[in-house]
């Protein structure tokens, strides 16, 4: 019997024991879940602020035009056009990296539009990794995102957007409404702008641009977010304005700590964007009770009132006045000021005409500083057009005007011509009694400077060839090249330019003739340089033939560094084509080169230029050789022809003589020489009775005409004695001599 209840006993003791050993794994199981449980929601540690009003900025940054009103009211933007504003709270949100995401926040916000402008752009409640919104956009970006990060992943951004502008382009609804973005302007959740009532069971709409506050509340828990919106005296409603399924990993996949704050921005729609409280949360119940009593006042600028007194509107009516006065004066002052000459017959050349205002600011009102000389072309000035080229611009009075059409003809026929060697024309301007001629500008001024200025660089020889041969070269190309024979009619060393590399630049077309190829000048006008001006012209006219012969001197002038007349020299030196020929006599012909030079050339070089130079001046005009063949010979594909210094019609110096009746000398820079410019005085003749006081040098025109006068007056000294022979006489000497020809 003890043996049965002893067993009994043992049997009991066990069980009991199993059931504690049960017991105290399960107890060990619970306290290990707890004690992860508890370590997961230290992680996570809650985030809760509020601002009941935004004078304590504590933990706030705000950039852009975003400021604190005194009242303590938020201002994002202050109504401007294009315009931004940020405020975040500075202390990022820490999520945990395992455990669901959740906040709730809940604000109030007023957009107040300008009076009598058009509202718009609204604000966004924005969660980002960055405060930093430099990249952003104002306008229908909100000053969230941009152009080129929009709809891109790596944007990075959740905002909820109030819209207060229609936008087709980022699929808006209407101009009021809520929306739901993420990293685009493009909402995935959108809806226009309203609330569910309790009370009336259904959906009341708001006008987010009515300037009166408006709560707002944005909810996430999970996987959701719900927004919700209602006036300032209303309860949150039971049911969100949007419920969107959004994953907060997904956005910012590499951030668990993120910032949380508003953006705001205006266009050339612009309405005033208040922020009055904001209560933020973790915790989705532990949000901050709005005390409405405690709220800031929006403020509503006012329009102007229509009933002002008379002393307002008069007052912007007389300054009005005063002002209009003021302009009106300028106005005209400026029209006086850049006064220009327009004819009818013009209208066809308007495409080369500049216009006197854009030559005023290329030269600085022609101003000392861009002074570069004066001449006989008048003063010339450097310009800078707004396209960056450089340009001369030569201020030229005339005193009538006839012979200006056909001036202005001819310098458009100019723009036409293309030569390397020739100065770039670009066109002409025409104001009150003066012309301005328009050309590229030359860096190296002219070759006279350098030939006969000595702070200018003497050129070597090789620099003088260049520009020899060039300026044959051009003067080919205008006589047979172009479209039209043209006749220069003024060749000497002060028309001759230089650009930034030496080479020669023909210029200073305003004597210039053209006429159809096959056909003659249609001018007997003696016109051009005394000293460079063939023998024939008062006879025969102006004719390639004369252009060679200036040519020639003109060589001679390069090559010996002297002027074609020297007055002041001995009889034997006086006349360069005389002395050049006398040297070749003596057999001693380089003799007669520049000596500044000092022997730096290639003597057989020098002696072609001199003897080409004799051969084109050549007083018998059969004898010169063409244009084309010169620069054969300076190029030496052509031998010269063989001629001396003896043959008939080399070295003769024969000076173009006219008389009272048709010779015109002007001391004026320019002149249209009218009929009152044709006077009998004697001191604007000349005759073989005023030998003594012939103007070597002195531009020449014995035609109606307007004419170009690009050096002083140079006399002769009383005390050298001069032969001459009338223009009769010369012209029965050239008769007598016209059989003879040379071998071209």
């Amino acid at each position: 019997m003890h043996r049965f209840e002893l067993r009994e006993d043992l049997h009991i003791r066990s069980r009991l024991f199993d059931s504690s050993a049960s017991m105290a794994r399960w107890l060990f199981q619970f306290l290990m879940i707890s004690s992860l449980h508890l370590i997961s929601l230290s992680t996570q540690q809650e985030t809760r602020f509020v601002y009941e009003n935004f004078l304590d900025q504590e933990n706030l940054y705000l950039d852009k035009s975003t400021k604190v009103l005194p009242s303590g009211l938020l201002q994002l933007t202050n109504a401007s056009e294009h315009q931004m504003g940020h405020a975040f709270y500075k202390k990022p949100i820490e999520f945990s990296s395992s455990g669901p995401h959740s906040f709730s926040t809940h604000f109030v916000c007023a957009l107040v539009p300008k009076p009598g402008v058009e509202g718009g752009h609204g604000i966004a409640f924005v969660v980002s990794p960055s405060m930093d919104f430099t990249h952003a956009e104002s306008t229908r970006y909100l000053g969230v995102f941009n152009a080129s990060t929009s709809g891109s992943s790596s944007a990075q951004v959740l905002a909820v957007e109030l819209d207060t502008i229609w936008n087709p382009d980022f699929k808006d609804i209407d101009h009021n409404h809520v929306g739901i973005d993420v990293n685009s302007p493009i909402s995935v959740g959108i809806a226009s702008a309203s609330y569910y009532s309790d009370m009336k069971r259904n959906n009341e709409s708001i006008n987010l641009l009515s300037g009166n506050p408006i709560q707002v509340w944005v909810d996430y828990e999970g996987t959701m977010l719900n927004v919700s919106i209602a006036p300032i005296n209303v309860q949150k409603p039971s049911r969100p304005l949007l419920s969107q399924p959004i994953n907060l990993s997904e956005i910012f996949p590499n951030s668990s700590r993120l910032f949380v704050g508003f953006s705001a921005a205006t266009g050339t729609a612009v309405s005033y964007q208040y922020i009055l409280w904001w209560s933020f949360s973790t915790s989705r119940g532990s949000l901050q009770r709005l005390d409405i009593s405690k709220l800031p006042e929006v403020p509503h600028p006012k329009a102007p009132h229509k009933n002002q007194s008379l002393l307002i509107i008069v007052l912007p009516v007389c300054l009005a006045i005063v002002v209009l006065a003021v302009l009106a004066g300028i106005y005209f002052r400026r029209r006086r000021k850049y006064s220009e000459i327009s004819e009818t017959w013009e209208k066809e050349f308007d495409a080369h005409r500049f216009s006197y205002k854009s030559l005023y600011k290329a030269t600085k009102g022609f101003s000392k500083d861009e002074f570069l000389g004066k001449g006989g072309f008048g003063e010339v000035y450097r310009g800078n057009l707004p396209q960056g080229r450089e340009i001369a611009v030569k201020r030229v009075s005339h005193n009538g005007d006839e012979g200006v059409k056909q001036f202005v003809a001819e310098v458009v026929s100019m723009r036409c011509l293309k030569h390397r060697n020739l100065v770039p024309l670009f066109g002409y301007c025409r104001r009150k009694r003066e012309l301005l001629l328009v050309s590229e500008y030359m860096s190296n001024g002219s070759l006279d400077e350098h030939l006969f200025d000595d702070r200018k660089p003497i050129l070597s020889w090789p620099q003088r060839l260049v520009v020899v041969k060039g300026i044959a070269s051009a003067l080919w190309y205008l006589h047979t090249g172009a479209y039209q024979v043209v006749l220069h009619r003024d060749i000497k060393a002060s028309n001759i330019m230089l650009d930034a590399e030496f080479n020669g630049r023909l210029g200073d077309f305003g004597m210039a003739r053209f006429h159809e190829h096959g056909g003659n000048a249609a001018t007997t006008a003696a016109v051009g340089t005394v000293g460079y001006m063939a023998p024939e012209l008062i006879t025969m006219g102006a004719s390639t033939g004369t252009d060679v012969y200036a040519f020639g001197v003109f060589m001679l002038e390069v090559t010996c560094g002297r002027r074609p007349v020297e007055p002041q020299l001995q009889a034997e030196k006086r006349h360069l084509i005389k002395w050049v020929c006398e040297c070749w006599k003596k057999d001693s012909l380089l003799d007669a080169t520049d000596p500044r030079l000092e022997g730096e050339f290639i003597p057989e070089e020098v002696e072609l230029v001199m003897k080409l130079g004799l051969l084109c001046s050549n007083i018998v005009p059969e004898s010169r050789p063409t244009m084309e063949q010169v620069v054969l010979y300076l190029n030496k594909n052509l031998p010269l022809p063989d001629f001396s210094p003896y043959t008939l019609g080399i070295g003769t110096f024969a000076p173009v003589l006219v008389d009272a009746s048709s010779l015109v000398v002007s001391s004026a820079s320019w002149s249209c020489s009218g009929p009152s410019m044709f006077s009998s005085s004697a001191s604007h003749s000349l005759n073989a009775s005023q030998s003594t006081d012939q103007p070597w040098g002195q531009t020449l025109d014995t035609k109606n005409t307007l004419h170009i006068e690009p050096e002083k007056p140079k006399t002769l000294s009383p005390a050298v004695k001069t032969v001459t022979l009338p223009a009769e006489d010369l012209e029965s000497n050239l008769s007598s001599i016209s059989g003879l020809r040379g071998n071209f």
